[in-house]
């Protein structure tokens, strides 16, 4: 019978990681894909969805590890006391300051931090709670983990994907690639259960994503797949002529592709 307790699940996960098939992603490729993800997300349930989950405080200070263009630190910032927003991408933290002016919020600090940083250096001081949303692809899971922790005096909250998560894996059979999508949310429950953490779950369902045009469909189904030989963009675009369709004006694909996403929370004892 095998414990739970004996395996190093932060050993595990960082070899399930190192077997995905998905892109590299570092700040220069998200500050490119920044204006197409701000639009986008705004678009789905997710937001509205973690919010509910959350239930936040109005006394509550936030701090949002990840925070991309503000996909949850705009919602917070209208229902709590302060928001600190911290992402590697000067882009998405671009978009955020000006979504803030727009909607006039005034009470979201952003700085410019990854999860390798010094936070303390960086200037991210003790919050209320701690969100770690769809941020957590890191090397070391354990260290992650501690960081976003100790950074929180109440609650931690973090999201991540359930088997495929947004990845779509008709296409990546229709171009003849494998697609792993490395470690998800169990191995972040696991090691949190290991580390003396005894989590709560709930899960966010997000159905078939619409897009306002063609382009920004096809931007994110090729962002997904990265780099593609000549022989794969002739099956993916085969793909798309079978599959990709225009409907009330909104541009999807006539198969129906379910995400799910993890939200994975504790209080601070």
């Amino acid at each position: 019978m095998i414990d739970i307790q004996t395996i190093d699940w932060n050993e595990v996960w960082k070899e399930k990681k190192a077997t995905r098939s998905s892109p590299v992603r570092d700040s220069t490729i998200w500050n490119k894909r920044a204006p197409s993800f701000a639009e986008n997300s705004a678009k789905t349930v997710y937001a509205e969805a973690f919010v509910k989950i959350v239930n936040p405080k109005q006394s509550w200070t936030v701090f949002d590890m990840g925070c991309g263009a503000g996909t949850l630190a705009t919602p917070f910032a209208k229902l709590c006391k302060a928001v600190t927003a911290a992402d590697f991408s000067d882009t998405m933290l671009d978009i955020l300051r000006k979504q803030c002016d727009k909607l006039k919020i005034s009470n979201v600090k952003t700085i410019k931090a990854s999860w390798e940083d010094d936070w303390s250096g960086a200037g991210i001081e003790l919050h209320d709670v701690a969100i770690a949303s769809r941020s957590l692809v890191v090397d070391d899971l354990r260290s992650a983990i501690m960081k976003v922790n100790g950074i929180a005096r109440k609650r931690v909250y973090i999201s991540t994907i359930v088997d495929d998560g947004p990845y779509d894996r008709q296409v990546f059979d229709a171009i003849g690639r494998e697609l792993n999508m490395g470690p998800d949310y169990i191995y972040n429950y696991n090691l949190l259960y290991q580390m003396g953490i005894r989590a709560n779950i709930d899960f966010i369902t997000e159905k078939n994503r619409i897009y306002k045009n063609c382009y920004q469909l096809v931007e994110s189904m090729q962002w997904m797949l990265g780099d593609m030989t000549l022989e794969e963009e002739e099956k993916f675009n085969d793909h798309l002529d079978k599959h990709l369709v225009c409907k009330a004006g909104w541009w999807m694909l006539d198969y129906e592709k379910e995400t799910r996403w993890a939200v994975i929370w504790w209080d601070k004892n």
